[in-house]
């Protein structure tokens, strides 16, 4: 049970990100969550509608791993460690904040869904 909730917590996390990285790139909610100015929104809008895109996979396979329940099990944990990656590859190279955003709740969600919590 709080694995699924952690999970649908992590999903909804990063359907966030999509719509920040798709929509509002070039906004001013998403320059403020992006730290960016207009002009570089403006010139790397294409860039970070391709970077939500594969956020918007990640939100795919937690949710069919959630629709999946118990048989979902290795499907969750594939997108889990997928996200921990992504995360910790962000926090190393754009921001540490990442770690915080993605990687920390992908981990904690992982561990919960292992531990059969």
């Amino acid at each position: 049970m709080i694995a699924t909730v952690l999970i649908s917590l992590v999903a909804l996390i990063h359907v966030y990100i999509v719509l920040l990285e798709m929509v509002w790139w070039d906004t001013p909610r998403g320059r403020k969550a992006f730290g960016t100015t207009a002009e570089f929104a403006a010139a790397t809008k294409v860039l970070a509608a391709n970077q939500g895109l594969y956020n918007g996979f990640l939100v795919a396979g937690l949710v069919w791993g959630l629709w999946l329940g118990e048989a979902g099990f290795a499907v969750k944990v594939f997108f889990l460690a997928c996200v921990i990656v992504a995360g910790l590859y962000g926090a190393a190279t754009a921001s540490t904040r990442i770690l915080y955003v993605q990687a920390l709740p992908a981990a904690l969600a992982l561990a919960a869904l292992i531990a059969r919590i």
